[in-house]
């Protein structure tokens, strides 16, 4: 089945030229389905380019998913024209009286930056605390995944000594885990941060489980509440060259950035990536879709509210 996303979209005309199906609002409304709702509430600078990724991934799946994007009424992102916002995004007043199957929450250029200091900390965990009501089950992403579990659980991020830069190597702690349906014993996923979560602060919280972890990367996703909620501090979305443009950004403006690790053949910036990722991040999505979204979701989408109030995951 296609995704359904906002017709004119600009990624409708990339993801075909991958011969991806996508399905327009105009084409979809004349299909007796009723698709899973997915909202994506978008915090990354480039978000046309953020767009284009998740979609990819959440058209990859034999279930039709209807996809609406979510602004931030706090905050007017520098990158991304304001036409584009008005045409294709929601404000959180428009949206806080429905329910949906699935969101994901997307990473943020403030990692560096208290979550108190963010300018948008009351906004983006008012809605963290709405999702908690309003959706079947949340996927927060590398910045979300940090702000998430410190709002939940008081989780503190800690800050690196260099830049986590690269594609690398994971297992899953937990391979019976539905989410890890079909993944091999080891897999890839692409980080590009420059603070972390702890193991052992995890492990003080029953409530929280972790589920995959790197020896170079550490915690890699971590979920709670029988999974309505999943915390990836990763980038399995990333498509093939973003990497190598942040790279080439930074390096353009003189900056101090190591070439992204296990990232390009023999470490040599002028060659092609080697992809080793896009599977895995296939299947995680397809699972999460399957497992913990459409399975998951009630018949009456506002019996959402009552969905795992007694139980947590471990």
């Amino acid at each position: 089945m296609p995704v359904k996303i906002p017709n004119n979209l600009p990624a409708i005309e990339l993801l075909k030229r991958e011969n991806i199906f996508v399905m327009s609002d105009l084409r979809a409304d004349n299909q007796d389905i009723r698709p899973m709702r997915v909202l994506i509430l978008n915090l990354m600078p480039i978000k046309i380019t953020a767009e284009t990724d998740f979609i990819r991934l959440l058209s990859n799946n034999p279930l039709q998913v209807e996809v609406e994007f979510l602004r931030l009424n706090s905050h007017k992102p520098k990158n991304t024209p304001e036409a584009h916002l008005e045409l294709f995004y929601k404000a959180f007043y428009d949206i806080k009286a429905n329910y949906y199957d699935g969101m994901i929450i997307t990473g943020a250029p403030v990692e560096l930056l208290d979550f108190e200091e963010v300018t948008y900390w009351e906004e983006v965990t008012q809605i963290f605390d709405w999702a908690r009501k309003h959706v079947t089950s949340t996927m927060y992403i590398c910045w979300a995944s940090q702000a998430a579990l410190y709002h939940f659980y008081g989780i503190p991020k800690k800050p690196l000594n260099d830049k986590l830069f690269g594609v690398f190597k994971h297992t899953a702690t937990e391979k019976g885990n539905p989410l890890f349906r079909g993944f091999d014993d080891e897999f890839y996923i692409p980080h590009s941060r420059h603070t972390t979560i702890l193991k052992a602060d995890i492990a003080e919280k029953e409530a929280v489980a972790i589920l995959s972890e790197s020896e170079e990367a550490g915690v890699a996703i971590a979920s709670s509440r029988g999974g309505r909620e999943f915390y990836l501090t990763g980038h399995s979305e990333y498509s093939p060259l973003t990497l190598h443009n942040e790279y080439q950004r930074d390096a353009d403006k003189g900056l101090d950035i190591a070439i992204p690790k296990n990232y390009y053949k023999n470490d040599d910036p002028k060659k092609a990536p080697l992809v080793c990722w896009t599977g895995h991040a296939n299947l995680l999505f397809n699972n999460w879709l399957n497992y913990f979204v459409y399975q998951e979701t009630p018949y009456n989408l506002k019996d959402v509210a009552h969905l795992g109030e007694l139980k947590e995951s471990n």
